[in-house]
């Protein structure tokens, strides 16, 4: 398979996994947001995921996966995942050292791609820092001139936003957790989706979601992360209930850690390059 076929894959095992506490998985859906959106917008980012392979810049390959992403109802499925995917699809080699020169590359450009991809998709996103008001993504194209003004690259609007975004830091940081739940995934034995949804609960009880602190708050976050260890705990000592229970508790809550999945995608795109096979 090419780069953009393993990253399409890793979209698609990684909602196939279950249980995946607070996601949609193979088993569950949320009311407006259903399996089958996500394996669409697995499908529809595909034009953009080729677009990086081919070394299209980051923002431009962004959007267009961003765009092909939402052609279905559910809305934002897989936002997050694609921001990891793109820039690991278009680095020469799957190494923290090769992304992070992608990432350090980019362009004011490449931001405004960024900002432009807001538009086809509702995201959730916190207040940017004080007194950035100017370079909020919410603004989508209307940002753009204070970006190119100001000079941002993609790299620098990652770093505004490092602190309270997961997804940010592992830009900002050689996509530390993407290579580390890798790793993790190789080393397990069994079905690529099931070594993915225990790695995702091991992300969950190993640091709090930053999506869930930005919808839910803080406290909410770290309440996850405590009862994903106790979770994990039971599952390890044979006792696998208390994570069905823990996943159903989530989705009836609205709780969706939805960076531990993005994480957990790229993950899978890089052990999928590395050679772990279907």
């Amino acid at each position: 398979m090419t780069p953009a076929e393993h990253a399409q894959l890793a979209l698609l095992l990684e909602v196939a996994g279950t249980p995946k506490p607070g996601n949609v998985d193979r088993e569950r859906d949320f009311p407006d947001l259903r399996f089958e959106h996500f394996l669409a917008g697995a499908v529809g980012s595909g034009a953009g995921l080729r677009a990086a392979e081919a070394d299209a810049p980051v923002g431009e390959a962004f959007e267009e996966a961003v765009a092909g992403m939402s052609q279905q109802e559910g809305g934002n499925t897989q936002f997050g995942a694609l921001l990891l995917l793109v820039p690991l699809v278009k680095a020469d080699d799957r190494s923290p050292e090769g992304v992070t020169e992608v990432v350090e590359a980019t362009t004011v450009e490449d931001a405004a791609g960024f900002y432009r991809a807001f538009e086809h998709v509702d995201v959730a996103v916190s207040d940017p820092p004080e007194g950035t008001d100017e370079f909020d993504v919410r603004r989508g194209s209307d940002a753009i001139p204070a970006l190119e003004e100001a000079g941002l690259t993609l790299y620098d609007v990652m770093e505004l936003g490092a602190d309270e975004d997961g997804i940010a830091h592992e830009w900002t940081h050689g996509f530390e957790r993407t290579f580390t739940v890798a790793e993790r995934i190789e080393e397990l034995d069994g079905g690529i989706s099931a070594r993915a949804a225990q790695v995702y609960l091991e992300q969950l009880a190993h640091e709090p979601d930053t999506f869930v602190a930005k919808r839910h708050g803080k406290k909410t976050a770290e309440s996850v992360l405590v009862r994903a260890q106790e979770a994990l705990q039971e599952a390890r000592e044979g006792n696998p209930e208390l994570v069905t229970a823990f996943a159903e508790s989530l989705v009836d809550d609205g709780i969706n850690p939805g960076t531990t999945a993005d994480i957990v995608a790229g993950g899978l795109f890089v052990a999928l390059e590395r050679g772990v096979s279907p």
